[in-house]
């Protein structure tokens, strides 16, 4: 053999060898709530990112995926250095988060800052799609402004003139909110009072005294996780279950129909997921999703599937080489994603265009009773990208 011979052989076989090497592992930070009144949303988020990821045989595009997990504990003050930790020490290709939108918004500046891809699975503060929307950061959940608007809506449909809302005073609560304002005054009806509760307390015997004080002809909250459990309670305890009509984003029902038992039968909400939607998508879903983890899903395990769905169609059309993102993300654009919601695509902010289903409470289930609003786009305020 020549030695130009043998020193193609040689190169021939590198490139073999290094064709044969599998591809690095794909690094996703999974900065949730592990603890505190969210921690049951951001496990199920957790489950239904790793249950789409398992469906695929644990790869999305060809990539495996490695977790790196932080507990956010639902604390804007302590988000920038949970986020820095996974962008700078822990070198992740992807961040998923968060539930709390104070947390995420401190998510979307980092990602923003660093180009990091950004998968928002629940937080719906409107900046994130709005004010703050780059090419890199995408939501699979909701804009806070979409099932209050659609709720304001509603309420305005009933014959409803005279609204008192009352929710925390932060992100969250305070775009839902507008968003049911907007919707219901747009009806014709008017917001006498606006309450709102530093979060996360779930001291309501003073507002719930102004609420009967005021009485309005409905009222219209946005509570989630442990402070929903106890406000239903209460608001039922106080004797205005059956007097003022309650109505409010799906979160306050969401995951927590168990333990708000009877006194939150028959309670109207809004929202991109229900019980019930009866769809063969949605029923393999939640089959596959109760025999891995003995539980029902609820809309956050939807959100956190979606997450990985949105990326492994990313991936997918990259080879998995995450790299590429302007055809990454020219991929997510185009896509129309067979969800367990029902279908949907994503906005040019990059959030989701989804009907919101109106539900009503019916033992341990919020079956859905009609589309509040069809194909609902948020309409990103503030975007400029």
């Amino acid at each position: 053999m020549s030695a130009r011979t043998a020193v193609a052989a040689v190169l021939l076989g590198a490139l073999v060898s290094a064709a044969a090497q599998p591809a690095p592992k794909l690094k996703v930070g999974l900065m949730l709530p592990y603890s505190g009144t969210f921690a049951a949303l951001g496990t199920a988020i957790e489950n239904g990112f790793r249950l789409h990821v398992e469906e695929l045989g644990g790869k999305l595009g060809g990539r495996e995926i490695e977790y790196v997990k932080v507990d956010d504990e639902s604390d804007p003050a302590k988000a920038a250095d949970h986020v820095q930790r996974l962008i700078r020490r822990d070198q992740v290709d992807v961040l998923v988060g968060s539930v709390h939108s104070g947390v995420a918004l401190a998510m979307a500046k980092a990602a923003r800052d660093s180009g990091t891809l950004l998968i928002v699975p629940n937080a719906g503060a409107d900046a994130v799609t709005g004010a703050l929307c780059a090419s890199n950061i995408f939501r699979s959940s909701f804009s806070n402004w979409q099932p209050g608007h659609a709720m304001g809506e509603v309420v305005a449909k009933k014959g409803h003139k005279r609204v008192v809302t009352i929710t925390w005073h932060y992100a969250a609560g305070d775009e839902s909110v507008r968003g049911f304002k907007e919707g219901f005054e747009k009806g014709g009806g008017r917001v006498v009072k606006e309450l709102v509760l530093p979060f996360p307390q779930s001291e309501f015997l003073a507002p719930l005294v102004e609420i009967a004080a005021a009485r309005p002809d409905a009222v219209y909250t946005f509570f989630a996780g442990g402070g929903a459990v106890k406000f239903v309670k209460d608001y039922a305890a106080a004797g205005l279950k059956h007097r003022i009509p309650l109505y409010a984003a799906g979160f306050l029902t969401d995951g927590t129909l168990d333990a708000q038992g009877a006194d939150a039968a028959n309670l109207l909400t809004t929202l991109h997921y229900a019980d019930g939607l009866g769809t063969s998508r949605d029923n393999m879903f939640r089959l596959a999703y109760a025999k891995s983890y003995k539980l029902q899903p609820d809309v956050y395990a939807v959100q956190g599937y979606d997450a990985a769905q949105m990326l492994g169609v990313g991936l997918s059309a990259v080879d998995g080489d995450i790299g590429r993102r302007d055809a990454f993300v020219d991929a997510l654009r185009r896509a129309r994603f067979d969800s367990p919601r029902g279908a949907f695509s994503l906005s040019k902010a990059h959030n989701p265009v989804q009907d919101i289903y109106l539900r009503q409470v019916r033992g341990r289930e919020n079956r859905m009773v009609g589309i509040a609003s069809k194909s609902l786009a948020d309409p990103a305020r503030g975007c400029r990208m």
